[in-house]
């Protein structure tokens, strides 16, 4: 595999945000976040008390926002940070040869409505109506019907995350998320990136799934939700 900075991993959303995904991001200096239709990440440059604060002024008063963290969060006046999971990020190991992508569809922003139905029913993590806008996203259909589907999340440089793999319940043990993520996988490392993922760290499925396919464990964050304090 290439070798890239790693330690970016360390603060994805904030390298994304800076970097390839700055189109998509709201907010200057300390602080970015995600356009809430696209994701709800958040990011501070680093964690101090003043980049919180940024934070904050960029969430405003009657919304909310997801942050990342491998530490606990700093105690900061008018926020309130609860924890919501632990989540695993994993990193590709494994060099992809090419995947058979027949019967597999280029998802675009015409598919977006059918994207979000589906990621609603099989509940694969965040996604909104415009979380097309963050990378390549690819699916299969039956009969018309979107019943899997794989894309780019995060993309940051030297990396990119692979998201919303998920697949309808109907036809789930069929190797289909597989399939998707191996194309996925391919396409990435032909540009010269890494392909890398977060699970969540009880998903013990999906986590073997993961580790069969080349991934590897790198490291533990939390997932807090920030709101102003009331």
């Amino acid at each position: 595999m290439n070798n890239h900075d790693e330690s970016l991993l360390d603060n994805p959303s904030w390298f994304a945000l800076t970097t390839k995904q700055a189109n998509l991001a709201l907010g200057t200096g300390a602080a970015r976040r995600y356009d809430p239709a696209v994701a709800p990440f958040s990011a501070v440059q680093t964690p101090t008390r003043e980049a919180f604060q940024a934070l904050g002024a960029l969430i405003g008063k009657d919304a909310s926002a997801v942050l990342q963290s491998a530490s606990e969060l700093p105690a900061v006046e008018g926020l309130k940070a609860e924890r919501l999971f632990a989540v695993l990020q994993m990193i590709d190991e494994k060099p992809m040869k090419p995947v058979d992508d027949a019967e597999v569809t280029r998802l675009s922003a015409a598919d977006a409505s059918d994207m979000l139905e589906l990621a609603t029913r099989t509940q694969p993590g965040p996604f909104g109506i415009r979380t097309i806008e963050t990378g390549n996203y690819i699916g299969i259909r039956d009969g018309g019907a979107l019943i899997a589907m794989a894309g780019e999340r995060m993309r940051l440089n030297g990396y990119v995350e692979i998201s919303a793999v998920c697949v309808d319940d109907r036809y789930r043990g069929r190797g289909i998320a597989a399939r998707l993520m191996n194309i996925l996988r391919g396409e990435i490392q032909a540009r010269g990136d890494t392909p890398f993922l977060h699970v969540r760290d009880d998903n013990t499925s999906a986590i073997a799934l993961y580790e069969r396919l080349g991934f590897k464990a790198r490291k533990i964050f939390s997932l807090y939700r920030v709101t102003p304090a009331l």
